[in-house]
C-alpha cells in the first residue's frame, strides 16, 4: 500500500483508507465511479436512490468489496445507485459533514478524534469492514528484537508523526511498556522497504498486508508485530451522519448489507475479486494484487463476524487515545457505532 495515509503534521488518524501510498495504485487526483467499468454513470436508473461513499484514496485493491458489490449488482438490487469518490483526502469525515458524501470509509480512531475537535459532530460507524487494525512493526528475521520491550534504544522508521502507522507505533510501544522517549523514532517518508533493507533503521512500521510482502518478495525475510495482536483498535468502516442513519435507515441498511455481500465474495473468491477490480485500478499488477488481497482477507474476517462493531475494540480505542492525550475521555461510546 501503504493503504492509509492522512497527510497531516498533526494527529490525523487513519482510515487505515488512508491511510499512505499503496504501491498498486498509480492514479492522481479524485476519481468518481458509479458502475463496474469505473466511469461515472450518466444514465442512472431513476428508480434508484443516489448515494456516494468517500474512499479516501486512489483506486486500490483494498476497496475490492465495494467494487465487487457494484459489479455484481448488489447495490442496484438493493435499490441504490452508488458513486465511489476516490482521491487522497485529508478530512474524509469533513467531506461527509459538508454533504459531499453519504458515507465515508474511515476508521474508528479517526471518528473519535474528529469528535474531540468538534463536539457538535453527529456521525456513526454502521459497519467495521477492517476487523483488524492492519498496522505492523517489521524487523529483520534475524534481529535480536524478540519482543516489544526489546525495542528500547532502537531506531524505528515511520512515514512521519501522523496517520495509522504512527498510531500503531504508539500502541505497540504502550503494549511493550515503552514510550517514544525509550526509542529513536525517525521520519523516513513512505520508504520503509529501502530503509529496512539498507539497515538505515532497526525496524519500520507499515501495513501487515503490504510492506512485509514486498520485503519477502525482495528476498529480505522479516518478522512482524501486529497491532491487532496486542491491542484491539477500530479500523476502517462505513461511517455516515446521524441524520442519514436516523432518517434514511433503509438506505443505510441496504448499503451496508450489499457491501458485506461484496466482502463475503472477496473472501470466497479473491481471484475473482481481482479480476473484477483490475479494470478500476490503473497500473495494477494482478499477481501482486492477489497476494495483497489474500493478506487482507484475515483483516476483513477478524474473528469471523465481518462488519461487526466490537464494543471491546471501541473501548480499547477510546482508552488508548485518551491515554495518549489525543482525545479527552469519552463516557458514552455507544453514540459512535451500531450493530443494528
Amino acid at each position: 500500500m501503504t493503504i492509509y495515509r492522512r497527510l497531516s503534521v498533526t494527529w490525523s488518524f487513519v482510515s487505515l483508507a488512508l491511510v499512505c501510498v499503496m504501491f498498486l495504485a498509480a492514479c492522481g487526483g479524485p476519481v468518481s465511479t458509479s458502475n463496474s467499468s469505473g466511469n461515472s454513470s450518466t444514465t442512472a436508473d431513476k428508480s434508484l436512490t443516489d448515494v456516494s461513499i468517500g474512499l479516501g484514496y486512489n483506486p486500490d485493491i483494498q476497496f475490492a468489496p465495494f467494487y465487487v458489490a457494484q459489479s455484481k449488482g448488489y447495490y442496484k438490487d438493493a435499490g441504490l445507485n452508488v458513486t465511489f469518490h476516490h482521491g487522497i483526502v485529508t478530512d474524509l469525515i469533513g467531506t461527509m459533514i459538508a454533504g459531499k458524501n453519504t458515507f465515508v470509509f474511515a476508521s474508528g480512531d479517526e471518528l473519535l478524534a474528529a469528535y474531540d475537535k468538534n463536539k457538535s459532530l453527529q456521525a456513526i460507524d454502521t459497519s467495521t469492514i477492517f476487523q483488524k487494525y492492519p498496522v505492523s512493526l517489521i524487523v529483520p528475521k534475524d534481529a535480536r528484537i524478540q519482543q516489544l520491550s526489546d525495542l528500547k534504544g532502537h531506531t524505528i522508521g515511520v512515514p512521519g508523526p501522523f496517520g495509522a502507522t504512527y498510531t500503531g507505533l504508539l500502541a505497540l510501544l504502550q503494549a511493550g511498556h515503552l514510550t517514544t522517549n525509550d526509542v529513536k523514532v525517525q521520519s523516513i517518508g513512505f520508504n520503509q522497504i529501502s530503509a529496512l533493507m539498507s539497515h538505515k533503521v532497526d525496524a519500520v512500521v507499515g501495513y501487515s498486508n503490504n510492506e512485509p510482502l514486498q520485503l519477502e518478495r525482495n528476498g529480505f525475510h522479516v518478522r512482524t508485530f501486529d497491532v491487532s495482536d496486542y491491542m484491539p483498535l477500530v479500523s476502517n468502516g462505513i461511517i455516515t451522519t446521524k441524520d442519514t442513519y436516523t432518517n434514511q435507515k433503509q438506505v443505510v441498511n441496504a448499503f451496508v448489507r450489499a457491501t458485506l455481500k461484496g466482502v463475503k465474495d472477496v473472501v470466497a473468491d479473491p481471484q475473482g475479486a481481482v479480476n473484477i477490480s483490475k479494470p478500476l485500478i490503473p497500473g495494477v499488477n494482478p499477481d501482486v494484487a492477489l497476494q495483497v488481497l489474500k493478506a487482507t482477507i484475515p483483516i476483513y474476517q477478524g474473528k469471523g463476524n465481518p462488519g461487526y462493531n466490537d464494543p471491546t475494540a471501541w473501548t480499547s480505542t477510546e482508552k488508548f487515545l485518551a491515554s495518549q492525550k489525543v482525545i479527552a475521555p469519552i463516557t458514552d461510546l455507544s453514540q459512535f457505532y451500531t450493530n443494528n
